[in-house]
C-alpha cells in the first residue's frame, strides 16, 4: 500500500511533540508544492503507520491459527 496525500480536514486537538531536525527537514522537502501543512501530513503519516501495522497484526494472527491447525492436525494424524 503506498502513501497517499490526502487534503481533507477534520476535528483536531492541539500536541506538542519532538521531531529531529533531519527529518522536519525531509518532510518539508516532500510537502512543497502539494497543498497540503506540515501537520497534516505528520497526521496523515501516523494514519499510514498505523493502518499497515494493523495489516501486520492481521497478518501474525493469521499466521499464528494456521500454525495451530496444522499442529491439531499432525495430532490428530500420529493418533490414528
Amino acid at each position: 500500500m503506498t502513501f497517499i496525500i490526502r487534503e481533507n480536514r477534520i476535528e483536531t486537538e492541539n500536541k506538542t511533540i519532538r521531531i529531529p531536525l533531519p527529518l522536519i527537514n525531509e518532510i518539508e522537502k516532500q510537502i512543497v508544492g502539494k497543498n497540503i501543512s506540515f501537520s497534516k501530513f505528520v497526521i496523515q503519516a501516523c494514519e499510514y503507520a498505523l493502518e499497515n501495522m494493523e495489516n501486520e497484526q492481521s497478518t501474525k494472527n493469521k499466521s499464528q491459527i494456521e500454525n495451530e491447525q496444522l499442529k491439531k492436525e499432525k495430532i490428530r494424524l500420529e493418533n490414528i
